[in-house]
């Protein structure tokens, strides 16, 4: 038992436990260390998928499942297992060849266990999957490997990084506000659409959320309160749903909730060493 025995602690990787360099500060690793040797459960809760949070995996002290595709997983970090798994209720391959047919002007990517994969030659999807540590492939889509949990609609790369995919024209912008519509137009009674960045669209299964995976694995862990942090729009169902939420003071979504200090310095460390104290009294 310790202070922060009754607290399920869920974040965010990228803008919140992260800084926008993707580094990690080093005070939140700190902190989170804190908080678990006083009796507290970690974990990050985050859109990326098991092989794009590969190479990070062993960056982040976790003692509990990583909660992984936008709340469609849950995954045991020592046994390289799924403890839950939500795939989409859909055929897998027709519903990717008819999305590409669809969307002829975007990467269409399938998110693997192991890997992520592309069936159209594109270099820039590689080179960005490089810089990410992300293990890729291309494969013709017949040879599509399972499980059918997440796949995304990525925009021109011009760069290797993930900010990168916030930039763009009006007219691309306005183009992925069409591709999102049009998603939930033939999908959406299987699906849930939404812009991960503002030309990234991520696709997984109905019914499933970030808010979602963390209720569930608050009620297995037996946690009485449940703290999460984020900085984005695909955070907010998630932070409505916690007993108590926050996000970094850079935040897109920082007038919607309490804010913390900035994502570099430190936004998980503020919420670890100030805000939940303040909670428990």
């Amino acid at each position: 038992m310790g202070i922060y025995s009754d607290v399920l602690l869920t974040v965010d990787f990228d803008r919140t436990l992260t800084a926008p360099d993707s580094t990690i500060p080093a005070r939140n690793i700190e902190a989170i260390e804190y908080f678990m040797a006083n009796g507290g459960v970690f974990t990050v809760n985050t859109g990326r998928s098991v092989p794009m949070y590969s190479s990070k995996i062993d960056l982040v002290p976790v003692n509990a499942p990583l909660l992984l595709y936008n709340g469609s997983a849950a995954y045991d970090r020592e046994k390289r297992e799924f403890t839950f798994a939500t795939p989409i209720d859909l055929p897998m391959i027709e519903t990717l060849r008819k999305t590409m047919e669809l969307f002829p002007d975007c990467a269409v990517e399938l998110q693997g266990q192991t890997a992520h994969y592309l069936f159209t030659p594109n270099e820039g999807w590689a080179r960005y999957n490089e810089h990410n540590g992300c293990p890729y492939a291309f494969c013709e889509l017949e040879n599509a490997p399972g499980p059918f949990l997440k796949f995304t609609l990525y925009g021109r790369f011009r760069d290797v990084t993930v900010a990168d995919l916030y930039n763009g024209t009006p007219a691309e912008f306005a183009r992925f506000d069409e591709i999102e519509r049009e998603l939930a137009a033939v999908f959406g009674d299987k699906c849930v659409a939404f812009r991960a960045a503002n030309r990234i669209i991520d696709v997984h299964a109905k019914g499933v959320s970030k808010a979602g995976s963390a209720r569930r694995l608050q009620a297995e862990l037996g946690r009485k309160i449940l703290v999460c942090v984020g900085d984005g729009e695909n955070d907010v169902t998630m932070m409505e749903d916690a007993d108590y939420a926050f996000c970094p003071g850079d935040a897109i979504i920082r007038d919607r909730f309490e804010n913390v200090c900035s994502c570099a310095e430190g936004a998980v460390a503020d919420v670890i060493y100030k805000k939940i104290p303040e909670i428990l009294g």
